[in-house]
């Protein structure tokens, strides 16, 4: 049995998904053959070419001169920015290869080098999105031509070849998947932006005619795992689905088809029989710890990043799990588990010597504390051989004593879900976190030399513009000890509590967008406090007056921040203070 396993975009291309890795290495420790393949790299790379940029300024020179309804999608960009494209495209192709050299190097630590390579990267992406606009891939993003939540919408996008760049640049994969002749074909599905990627890769093997068996999965998938098999013509694209942790499913269909086909037993599958959609009992498997990620056959070593960054986690789940906003578990009732600090400090070791890696990020929800310090104390006895950063919670188990601990062995950077600095709308989201804590947790975290990175939203469900300006001038008060940050405004998520419960958290209704049918995000109304349109006024108007950045390329991805955060350690230099007039120094 061979599988072919597929990472289509979008993710950043600064380092592989832990996805692919982990169920590559159950397959293969249980005599399966499997092929993985990232395709949001190969994509990034293909357009950031000299000769792809060439080829997207002919094209886009093509849809200037076509007629309406011709096979050209340029011709409905705006025509400001093809002139635009046709008259700077040359010089940045010209650029563009020198510029991904400098991002995959320490050259791009160097301020000004930086700043002029992560610049051509740009704009060459939104030259090779033109011919296909609306359209438009971004190293942080990717905007689809058509709405990805409607499955009408999803499949006429992934046949449109005047809008959907995929339909190209997958040419070459499904000839690797005719020459390779996979029984499997496996696309995870881990966000929105990866959806009409994958819908193309069905679409173009079912053209193709090809006799694999297509199956999609991640958490994306499992999110949707109530609407997909109503959406029944998404089954002209794939085979089927796997919901929920997919390793063990993925090898049980495995042997279900080298046995003859009949799916009826596999766990966590919805198929197709016939005319009919089945879906098959779910059923929870507890993760291997011992087991490695298999990163074998990943192209390590040209990723967009200094140096380079693996995943790897040290749990499944979140140890507190009852924030209101959140929907870890996608609504199952799915438990915590925490590897042992053995295992993970082992596999960490092993990565270095296997691939070289001195730069681990952990993938978690979120570490446990106690996590956090034996593993600490483990790498400072074998000397801090590696660097590493996850998510950790703003709370009194994360100390000062802890903090340096941690610092002396290897964290570099930690992400912090501050969310609100509200101490009522703190409470009304049951995170369990307290702003005080939260100060003294990002305080004495800068003082051990760990950069902090910061999540938090505006327009959770009975928030006012007063407790938004409590979270303003808590981060503003605290821009000393946050080195950069992450804002949004509130997003009501499929099956997260809010969801769930609405009235419990005030909000009156949820707008039920009939023709988004693959929808994970709602609209909603609420009784009391800001608006959608309001809550999304008010992180414009914050990022309007943040302090601008000197050298913004160290923040476009979170595998930036954490090699620049690890290089400024190891040359000694202070983190970087924004400051009320100006940039960070």
């Amino acid at each position: 049995m061979k599988v072919m396993l597929l990472f289509p975009p979008h993710w950043t291309p600064a380092m592989p998904h832990l996805a692919l890795p982990t169920l590559t290495a159950f397959l293969r420790e249980r005599g399966v053959e499997v092929i993985q393949r990232d395709l949001n790299l190969e994509i990034f790379e293909a357009l950031l070419t000299r000769r792809g940029l060439e080829q997207a300024v002919a094209r886009l020179g093509e849809g200037q001169r076509a007629r309406p309804g011709s096979p050209v999608g340029a011709a409905s960009a705006p025509p400001e920015r093809v002139d635009w494209a046709l008259n700077r495209g040359p010089e940045v192709a010209a650029r563009v290869d020198d510029a991904v050299r400098v991002i995959r190097s320490p050259a791009f630590l160097d301020g000004p080098r930086g700043v002029e390579a992560l610049l051509a990267i740009g704009e060459a992406l939104e030259i090779a999105s033109l011919p296909f606009y609306p359209a438009s891939l971004e190293l942080t993003r990717f905007l689809p031509p058509a709405p990805v939540d409607s499955s009408r919408a999803l499949l006429h996008a992934a046949r449109d070849p005047r809008r959907n760049m995929f339909l190209e640049l997958f040419t070459g994969v499904v000839h690797d998947i005719e020459r390779e002749q996979p029984q499997i074909v496996g696309i995870s599905v881990c966000t929105m932006d990866q959806m009409l990627p994958a819908a193309t890769l069905g679409h173009l093997i079912r053209e193709r005619g090809l006799p694999c068996h297509v199956t999609v999965g991640g958490p994306h998938i499992s999110m949707l795992r109530e609407q997909v098999p109503r959406a029944r013509a998404l089954f002209d694209l794939w085979d089927s689905a796997v919901v929920f942790d997919g390793a063990e499913p993925l090898a049980r269909l495995a042997e279900a088809l080298e046995a003859g086909g009949d799916l009826s037993s596999v766990p966590n599958l919805i198929y197709r029989d016939g005319d009919r959609v089945r879906v098959n009992p779910v059923k929870a498997y507890a993760p291997e710890p011992a087991l490695m990620p298999d990163f074998g056959g990943l192209p390590l070593g040209r990723y967009l990043v200094p140096f380079p960054v693996l995943p790897l986690a040290t749990s499944r789940g979140c140890y507190h799990g009852r924030c209101a906003f959140c929907n870890v578990g996608y609504g199952a009732p799915v438990g915590y588990h925490r590897f042992t600090t053995e295992a993970v400090v082992k596999q960490m070791r092993a990565l270095h010597r296997r691939y070289g890696v001195r730069h681990i990020f952990f993938a978690d929800e979120v570490i446990a504390p106690h996590t956090l310090r034996e593993m600490s104390e483990a790498l400072e006895e074998l000397g801090s051989p590696l660097h590493w950063c996850g998510c950790a919670r703003l709370e009194r188990a994360l100390t000062g004593e802890l903090l340096s601990r941690m610092a002396a062995g290897g964290c570099r950077m930690l992400l912090f879900g501050l969310e609100s600095a509200s101490r009522h709308i703190v409470q009304r989201m049951r995170k369990g976190t307290t702003p005080e804590e939260a100060s003294r947790v990002l305080r004495e975290s800068a003082e051990a030399g760990i950069w902090n990175h910061v999540f938090f939203f505006f327009g959770f469900p009975g928030e006012t513009l007063d407790d938004a300006q409590e979270t303003v001038n808590f981060v503003f008060a605290h821009r000393d000890a946050i080195h950069s940050a992450s804002p949004g405004a509130f997003l009501l998520e499929r099956y997260a509590p809010v969801h769930r419960s609405p009235a419990s958290f005030g909000v009156t209704r949820i707008i039920d967008n009939r023709g988004a049918d693959l929808a994970i995000h709602f609209d909603y109304e609420v009784a009391l406090g800001m608006g959608e349109d309001m809550a999304e006024l008010v992180v414009q108007r914050f990022l309007d007056v943040l302090p601008v950045k000197e050298f913004g390329q160290y923040y476009v991805s979170d595998a930036h921040r954490f090699t620049y955060a690890s290089d400024l350690c190891e040359r000694r230099q202070p983190m970087p203070v924004w400051l009320a007039s100006g940039g960070p120094r």
